[in-house]
């Protein structure tokens, strides 16, 4: 749970979007483009997540299901 509200408060930075989270085939996706800075997307790929350019946003495989 720790990892999973790490990675939602670094994306918090880039976005105040009143929808950011989506799921889909136990994938969680969050809306956020390939804007975060160097560092936090090295971050977020530890937590377990990765960008998918096919839809233009963050997903996670690991968050997605239970």
């Amino acid at each position: 749970m720790k990892d999973l509200i790490e990675a939602l408060t670094i994306f918090a930075k880039y976005t105040d979007a009143k929808y950011p989270t989506a799921c889909d085939h136990d994938v969680l996706y969050v809306c956020v483009g390939y804007v975060l800075d160097e560092a936090d997307a090295a971050r977020v790929h530890e937590l377990g997540f990765n960008f998918d350019q096919s839809v233009g946003s963050w997903r996670s495989y690991r968050f997605g299901s239970c």
